[in-house]
């Protein structure tokens, strides 16, 4: 098994970047998801209310600005925002969890409201302050502003079974579903359909990872990466009929990396494509209630 696959979201539900490496800190991948857009009440927005957030492409500089650019080709350039540079702080929340980040000025507000809606920009600029779930992870565990863990496997050996069960029950689907559908951080090759659902702990390439809970998928999943449009039922509809995991339509599984031994500081290695992939240990270790 190897990964084919590297992608970066430096805004949450805005448009991926695909590397060819990438370094890996306590919580995910360098540069992804520390930004968000909010609404009023600090709540995340994402395609789940607006899909036009996933053709906005985001870009990082040498110096950490975020570089947002709308399908017309208007551009902002958005320096980040610190607590300790007393830059303005809001109160934010990622599903039920509210944490602190530094909020964006008025220029980038004024930017998004012409291009997307009226929404505040945030910035994560200390990733220690939003804990993973501890129902499946470690005490000091932390994540970006990701739906819930640092990073998300999924395999091409999956998304062809998943496209193969939905080319034989509709055959009226000719789309192929492409893996950006599904967000994933990393994606990997060579695997039996399936087979990540039952690993506990994986090496890739120098870094090993904690296997710690499927993704349950949603209306994202049906919404094309390119043009924004929401496309039908696929995948939710299959999904929900042949591979539910913990009571829910199921496609890939979050990671939370673990830190080498006697590595110190946020860098904890880095992931090349090509890197290979090994099972440490296996074994489900959460109910199943799929129909394969």
């Amino acid at each position: 098994m190897q990964l084919t696959g590297l992608h970066v979201y430096p805004v949450k539900s805005m448009y991926r970047l695909s590397p060819e490496s990438a370094r890996v800190e306590p919580w995910g991948l360098a540069g992804d998801r520390r930004w968000m857009l909010t609404d009023a009440t600090g709540r995340f927005v994402s395609q789940r209310e607006n899909t036009a957030l996933g053709r906005i492409r985001a870009e990082l500089t040498p110096a950490g600005a975020l570089v947002l650019t709308a399908p017309g080709g208007a551009r902002t350039e958005v320096p980040a925002p610190s607590v300790a540079a007393g830059d303005p702080i809001a109160d934010v929340e990622v599903w039920g969890t509210r944490f602190s980040a530094a909020e964006a000025g008025k220029e980038a507000r004024l930017w998004l409201a012409e291009h997307l809606g009226d929404y505040r920009l945030v910035h994560l600029d200390d990733p220690r302050a939003r804990p993973v779930d501890p129902d499946f992870s470690a005490p000091g565990d932390t994540v970006s502003m990701a739906d819930g863990f640092p990073l998300l496997l999924t395999t091409t050996g999956s998304l062809a079974e998943l496209n193969a069960l939905i080319a034989a029950e509709h055959p009226d689907v000719a789309e192929q579903l492409p893996m950006e559908r599904f967000r994933p951080s990393v994606v990997v090759s060579g695997s039996e359909p399936w087979a990540e659902d039952g690993w506990r702990r994986i090496r890739i390439g120098e870094l090993t990872f904690r296997v710690v809970k499927p993704c349950g998928r949603c209306v994202v999943t049906t919404t094309d990466q390119e043009s924004g449009e929401r496309r039908g039922p696929e995948p939710l509809r299959t999904l929900a009929r042949h591979h539910r995991l913990l009571k829910k339509a199921a496609f890939g599984q979050n990671l939370i990396p673990e830190r080498p031994a006697g590595v110190e500081g946020d860098v904890l290695g880095t992931l090349r494509l090509g890197d290979g992939v090994e099972v440490l240990e296996d074994g489900a270790h959460w109910p199943a209630d799929r129909n394969l």
